[in-house]
């Protein structure tokens, strides 16, 4: 069984189902825009007909699927469509119809899947495979399947300038970058993850247009507001004059990538750079008509990316006005300070109690829920003690925390004690929040993944320049020496770096930690998916000077999930846990000697007997800890 899948908005041009285009554009500070056909050898100019609110439109018969076009403003400049489905000659280059309903989906038996099975694979479309396509992505399916992943998530596909990029530069949010295939290619890509069982997410930025092939400013200024501002200036104008229009278009993006390419959620890029000062916020609006449309037929992943750790936009999953999760960014820089000791810029604010602020991210989501941030000279973040473990997604490595270091190396470039990799690995993939790999982490691959992108000349001088100023904070990077061995992001041969090389999968190390990784996923899903939902709260608990500690998740039936970590390289006195049954352990002795070991985590479970003998021996010990002060 074939159906087709089409999203109807009131920007861009529509394949009538009858024959003909319509073409539809806003631009409130034109006077004159003609539409300007590239089907013949010499262009055509038609005039559009100017309707209320600065809309205008015009009705092509002849016009069909693979027709080009642009608009011309006021017999001055031409255009792409902004809302463009397709621009095969980049950002710059004239767009082209494409009908929805010409590519048959194959996936009709496909539900989804409950968001607290999610095992999360972020992958960059270009780096990820050989052929840099989303073709070349299906082929690799499999490999996920295998891996244990639930979940795939593409970093942006919106067409952004040039052939190389990371996606958030992006100017023509309805266009998959024609760099990675046609839309056709994308939608065969989320159809064959359906088919084997794999959901697919896509990363959205809603914060700001990118700085080149940004056309709005000659007919669509009100698409931007002076009243805000962002680190890419002005702002994206969601609550003045005019941002009804504004408002409709991001919502509509969002509902056509759920409908027309059938994702079964979104990850919305830095919302804390998104400024509105008017009720509902945009992204209340957007959970509510994304929950009342597509997701109203199975489950649709909202997930957030927010460094405000703003609490009350998430809640339960499938909430109908809030977000099912937020990247926990905390998590990530506790576990990256454990392992590397780094502590300057933002690791700063953990380093001073790194293991129990840890333990807070594991018991109640945030570190930071309304402490000052030296870092940010601020309090960052609200109370979140009372959300579910599913409203965090944890990781220990992705595109930001990879490809803003200068030279984008991963940890295990970083880190060279491998007892520390697996014990923070089997921390991450066996604790109850929905955990996510970055593309390579589980054969620990050998490429780094540097920033870049493939602007003109004058933006790649000031892209250049830009980097440098940003790590000259570095003392070592002052050195010019040191700064000619960073990679050039603007060099074709950073993004060759990047791509992943799938042969160095059956070599070792790789081969042991793919393995190691399938072992870890496997018992995520027999043990902790199924107890995930149970969940009624949790208390951790600091066993050593040092900074081992144990976390306890209280179940509804009585029985609580323990975890014994000690990420330092001092042994301590694991606690004795009476009928708990282990589920994994990096060490499998410490359980025998009762010694956690250095650099390693035990996951129990405890019945509710076990759970009392804990708690007086926690007693115990924070007696012991009081009497020797």
């Amino acid at each position: 069984m074939t159906l087709t899948r089409r999203h109807s908005m009131p920007f861009g041009a529509q394949a009538l189902p009858k024959g003909g285009v319509r073409f539809r554009l806003w631009a409130p500070a034109a006077r004159r825009i003609e539409l300007v056909l590239y089907d013949a050898d010499t262009p055509r100019h038609i005039e559009m007909h100017a309707l209320a609110d600065g809309w205008f439109e015009r009705l092509v018969p002849e016009a069909r699927e693979g027709t080009r076009y642009r608009y011309r403003i006021d017999g001055g400049i031409e255009v792409p469509d902004p809302a463009s489905r397709l621009n095969p000659e980049d950002v710059h280059g004239p767009s082209a119809v494409v009908d929805p309903e010409r590519y048959r989906w194959r996936d009709a038996g496909w539900r989804g899947r409950p968001w607290h099975e999610s095992v999360i694979y972020e992958i960059h479309v270009g780096a990820f495979s050989p052929e840099g396509t989303f073709e070349g992505v299906e082929r690799r399916l499999d490999h996920l399947v295998t891996l244990g992943v639930t979940t795939l998530e593409l970093m942006p596909v919106a067409d952004f300038p040039g052939r190389r990029g990371w996606g958030y530069d992006g100017v023509l949010p309805f266009a998959p970058d024609a760099a990675y295939g046609s839309p056709e290619a994308l939608k065969s890509l989320v159809d064959a993850a359906h088919r084997r069982g794999l959901a697919v997410m896509l990363d959205v930025v809603y914060n700001h247009f990118g700085p080149e092939g940004n056309y709005l400013h000659a007919y669509a200024p009100q698409f931007f507001t002076e009243r805000h501002h962002t680190p890419w200036g002005a702002a994206i104008n969601f609550d003045g004059e005019h941002s009804r229009t504004v408002r409709e278009f991001f919502v509509h993006n969002a509902l056509y990538w759920l409908e027309e390419f059938n994702f079964d959620g979104l990850r919305f890029d830095a919302v804390h750079a998104i400024c509105d000062d008017s009720t509902p916020h945009i992204l209340t609006e957007l959970a509510r008509r994304l929950r009342a449309g597509p997701g109203a037929q199975r489950p649709r992943y909202l997930v957030l990316e927010n460094a405000a750790n703003q609490a009350h936009l998430l809640g339960a999953p499938g909430g109908a006005e809030t977000f099912d999760a937020q990247w926990n960014d905390d998590f990530h820089h506790c576990v990256h300070v454990v392992l590397t000791g780094e502590h300057d810029g933002y690791y700063a604010d953990y380093a001073h109690d790194v293991h129990g602020l840890l333990a807070r991210c594991l018991t109640e989501g945030f570190a930071y829920q309304g402490e000052e941030s030296a870092h940010e000279g601020r309090a960052r973040g609200e109370p979140s003690a009372h959300l579910p473990p599913t409203a965090f997604v944890v990781f220990l490595q992705n595109h930001d925390q990879i490809g803003n270091r200068a030279y984008g190396e991963r940890l295990a470039h970083l880190v060279k004690n491998e007892d520390a990799l697996f014990a923070a690995a089997a921390l991450l993939l066996l604790q109850p929040s929905p955990p996510l790999l970055f593309m390579g982490e589980e054969w620990a691959a050998s490429q780094p993944f540097p920033y870049f992108c493939d602007f003109g000349p004058e933006l790649a001088r000031s892209v250049r320049e830009g980097r440098r100023r940003e790590f000259a904070r570095f003392v070592r990077f002052r050195d010019d020496a040191v700064w000619a061995t960073v990679p050039d992001p603007v060099v074709p041969e950073t993004l060759d770096r990047a791509r992943l090389r799938w042969e160095e999968i059956p070599q070792p190390p790789h081969a042991r930690w793919l393995e190691r990784h399938r072992e870890l996923l496997a018992v995520r899903r027999r043990e902790i998916v199924p107890r995930i939902p149970r969940i009624t709260g949790a208390g951790s608990t600091i066993l050593s000077e040092h900074g081992a500690f144990t976390v306890g998740w209280r179940l509804s039936d009585g029985s609580a999930l323990r975890l014994l970590a000690n990420l330092t390289p001092h042994a301590c006195r694991a606690p004795g846990v009476a009928g708990a049954r282990v589920i994994f352990s990096t060490r499998p002795a410490d359980r025998v000697s009762g010694t956690l070991e250095p650099w390693s985590v035990t996951w129990l479970l405890e019945s509710d007997v076990a759970e009392r003998t804990l708690h007086t021996a926690r007693r115990t010990h924070e007696a012991s800890r009081e009497s020797t002060r």
